[in-house]
């Protein structure tokens, strides 16, 4: 018996990288597939059919069950199109991993407007476009103990403010924010909606300048930082055991998995009235500026008095 037997999934993003090794991993451990690749350049810009027919092929070749999409995911007709096809050639839809995405990396007073908007496009309305129709479909099963999952991609970058991708930032960051929201809005109709910040090198990140100390040929460091190490945690979250986590956002960087916290107020200062500009600058100054510093509050003091 297979982790996922009896599940069907659509993957977004599945010729290559992450995607692909999600797809792989889903077959073995026995769920139906359908698998969704444009095909474009990291950049976004070309198309080719291949690579998510021939991940489509290699996994029927297997012995899997696997049809292949080749449409841009951030059309809506694509999105619906999905979801048709998994109900038409598996009869349901279990879950929906939101994998697809590219990058156009500028500083951002170097950004034009159209690098912007089609990095923007791809990852939010990319999600979108599969998670309107999918959830509409959870919806008329009426089953509220359906395990029905939806599993999205986020993104270090947006966790922790990549400079140099402030397009990729905040659509990723959007991802987080939207996640939560279909956290809340779907849990009625057994739906789950989880993020994945993933670590691992692909043809994305092989596009990032990196030092040559990070970019020699090191066989050990190939082995973890490998895509194929992402996919355990989306296929547990995939599965019916999943049920207890939603609207979290988990982090996997090669070997290890992490949990993120929620954003959570950490400290709060209040007035018996309207504040003055002087009252609300010395209260800030004393309870804000040593948790954002990190620092410890006696260790601020010293250094207020220095």
């Amino acid at each position: 018996m297979g982790f996922l037997d009896g599940r069907v999934a659509i993957v977004t993003g599945a010729g290559r990288g992450i995607g692909a090794a999600v797809s792989r991993l889903f077959a073995r451990e026995g769920a139906s597939l359908v698998l969704n690749d444009l095909g474009v350049n990291a950049d976004g810009t070309g198309a080719d059919t291949g690579p998510a027919h021939a991940i489509a092929e290699e996994i029927k070749a297997a012995g899997g069950n696997a049809v292949a999409d080749a449409g841009d995911v951030a059309d809506s007709a694509t999105g619906a199109r999905l979801v048709d096809l998994a109900i038409r050639n598996f009869g349901k839809l279990d879950v929906l991993v939101n994998v697809a995405g590219f990058l156009r990396d500028r500083m951002i007073f170097n950004m034009a407007d159209e690098d912007w908007d089609a990095v923007v496009r791809v990852h939010l309305r990319g999600h979108f476009s599969t998670i309107r129709p999918a959830a509409a479909y959870w919806r008329t099963q009426k089953n509220p103990t359906g395990h029905y999952r939806i599993i999205n991609f986020t993104s270090d970058s947006a966790l922790q403010g990549s400079p140099g991708q402030p397009n990729y930032a905040a659509a990723k960051m959007g991802i987080i924010g939207f996640t939560a929201s279909l956290a809340n809005a779907l849990a009625r109709y057994g739906v789950t909606a989880n993020s994945i910040a993933p670590g691992a090198a692909t043809r994305l990140t092989a596009t990032v300048p990196q030092d040559k100390a990070v970019t020699s040929r090191d066989d050990a460091k190939e082995q973890i930082m490998s895509a194929e190490n992402m996919a355990p945690i989306v296929a547990y979250l995939a599965s019916g055991a999943s049920d207890w986590i939603s609207g979290r956002t988990i982090g996997a960087h090669g070997y290890e998995v992490k949990l993120w916290n929620n954003p959570e107020v950490i400290k709060t200062i209040s007035s018996k009235g309207p504040w003055t500009l002087q009252d609300l600058s010395a209260q800030v100054e004393s309870s804000f500026r040593p948790l954002a510093d990190g620092l410890p509050p006696s260790i601020f003091m010293q250094q207020l008095s220095k």
